[in-house]
């Protein structure tokens, strides 16, 4: 059975900088393409990032945030720059067993972590 568990959150001012991780177990770690997602209260989860082998970006945070992956620890990560109050959200970090690359559709993905808080002061 496919786990992901997210840590790394927290409070943080608004131009600091925070890195998520999500550990993962259960499969070939490495032929999975990978994603982070955010949802903000009252609005829906939207799409951050996703890598299989290069990283791709919502516009929103391109240039401040930073996917990458670990094969070896079975990990992928979110270093997250510049943080602004909108980044206030529970992020999420999904598998996808299905397609070989990542996708910015929440139906792209199998399986799904329990979502770490980050909470951003202006």
């Amino acid at each position: 059975q496919v786990q992901l568990v997210e840590s790394g959150g927290g409070l943080v001012q608004a131009g600091g900088s925070l890195r998520l991780s999500c550990a993962a177990s259960g499969g070939t770690f490495d032929s999975w393409a990978l994603g982070w997602f955010r949802q903000a209260p009252g609005k829906e989860r939207e799409f951050v990032a996703g890598i299989r082998w290069r990283g791709d970006y919502a516009d929103s945070v391109k240039g401040r945030f930073t996917i990458s992956r670990d094969n070896a620890k079975n990990t992928v990560y979110l270093q997250m720059d510049s943080l602004k109050p909108e980044g206030t959200a529970v992020y999420y970090c999904p598998a996808s067993l299905r397609y070989l690359e990542p996708g910015r559709r929440s139906d792209h993905y199998d399986y799904w972590g329990q979502g770490a808080q980050v909470t951003v002061s202006s």
